[in-house]
């Protein structure tokens, strides 16, 4: 008998993709976007509930899953992270993080805990909900479960911990925040790496982008894919796995950028021998990661570096399954937090439990680097001394909003 569990916030379904691999069923799934819930339910029967958490009562919710109160498994979600968001926090000096309105996600989603009641619960957001000192998310999960556990009876505990995608077989570098708790106070484990980016740790090695897309097509005729605007015809003048820093002084490029003068992910383009970096959910006509071949990543390439299962469909525009798969969970990763939860928390481990099922397969050594081109002569007039980034709060932006304050 599968285990169920009740989804919040599913987006695309990468924490669910991940639960079903190790014995999960989506019971229920809750998400106000509606492309998202139209891919849901394209890919899946899941019973999809479409509209704002807050609008939908928990009883409607079990209802809809066919549960009665403590008979859910685990409850899933990720609440929308930005006001805890790290690109937030690098964009304006601070984020309004408690002070937002779009943190009361994390209150319906202790709502929904406190009225279904699971046997255990998992919480997945940004690195940037346990920034040292600035913890006032967790703060608020702590309080809420220590009032559900007075107002219930139960003895739901919290394990938090940051995990790092790329250390259990996911090709992509992403970090985020997980918050897992049992009913009955037992102590969660988070499941231990698998993987290492240095070799000689008794791990395997990191999956590569060359491991996920290698089987793939490189080169696609698809117009919607090539990188548009100001900066694409740079792209090709810089190789694989660097960015803009090439073309800076420090670089090996032409000096046209100052030392760390813009984003870390402006004209950032993938390298065949490592993992890829965080995929963005809303990125702007020159932030990357580019595949290699100096284009935009195709749907199905999105997915193979978030270990979706493959044969989903994605009948939505470019940029909508950019926005889904950019703020989807990992599944693989959700996988080995599920394979946990059941073994650990719930006393159902899986009776073969081998490698995870969603990481690719380690391929052969890949093909060389591609060749970088020349940069084009409209470029060469940014050619000159341009001064290194000033430091942290010390940039026009940040001066700029002191002064408006002062």
């Amino acid at each position: 008998m599968s285990l169920r569990a009740i989804s919040i916030y599913t987006g695309f379904g990468g924490l669910d993709f991940g639960f079903e691999a190790a014995g999960f069923d989506t019971t229920v799934a809750l998400d106000l976007d509606p492309v998202a819930c139209s891919a849901l339910r394209a890919n899946r029967n899941w019973p999809v509930l479409e509209g704002e958490v807050s609008q939908f009562s928990s009883q409607r919710i079990l209802d809809t899953a066919g549960l009665s109160l403590g008979e859910a498994d685990v409850l899933i979600g990720g609440p929308p992270c930005q006001p805890f968001s790290k690109s937030g926090y690098w964009a304006t000096g601070d984020a309004r993080r408690l002070d937002d309105p779009r943190a009361d996600t994390l209150g319906q989603y202790l709502r929904i805990l406190r009225d279904t009641l699971p046997k255990t619960f998992l919480i997945e957001n940004v690195l940037g909900l346990a920034y040292a000192k600035k913890s006032e998310g967790l703060d608020f999960i702590r309080r809420g479960i220590a009032a559900i556990n007075a107002e219930t009876g139960t003895c739901y505990a919290m394990s938090v911990q940051a995990l790092n995608a790329a250390d259990y077989g996911v090709p992509q570098v992403r970090e985020r925040v997980f918050v897992v708790g049992s009913r009955d106070g037992a102590t969660f484990r988070f499941p231990a790496p698998t993987h290492a980016a240095e070799p000689g740790t008794g791990r395997h090695a990191w999956r590569s982008a060359w491991d996920a897309l290698g089987d793939l097509p490189q080169n696609l005729n698809d117009p919607t894919l090539a990188m548009t605007g100001k900066w694409a015809d740079l792209l090709p003048s810089i190789p694989e796995g660097r960015n803009y820093l090439w073309h800076t002084h420090r670089g090996g490029g032409k000096p046209l950028f100052g030392w760390r003068t813009r984003y870390w992910n402006f004209l950032l383009k993938l390298a065949k021998n490592q993992p890829a970096w965080t995929i963005q959910a809303q990125p702007g006509p020159a932030t990357g990661p580019f595949h290699w071949r100096n284009r935009r990543l195709a749907a199905i390439e999105l997915g193979r570096l978030q270990t979706f299962p493959d044969g989903l469909r994605y009948d939505a525009s470019r940029n909508d399954i950019q926005r889904l798969v950019g703020n989807a969970v990992p599944s693989a990763l959700a996988e080995a937090m599920a394979r946990e939860i059941r073994g650990l928390l719930l006393q159902r481990p899986l009776e073969a439990a081998g490698p995870l099922t969603l990481i690719p397969s380690a391929r052969q050594k890949p093909p060389g680097p591609e060749r970088v081109g020349r940069v084009p002569s409209k470029y060469l007039l940014l050619s000159g001394t341009h001064a290194d980034h000033p430091g942290t709060g010390k940039g026009r932006r940040a001066t700029g909003r002191l002064e408006q304050a002062a």
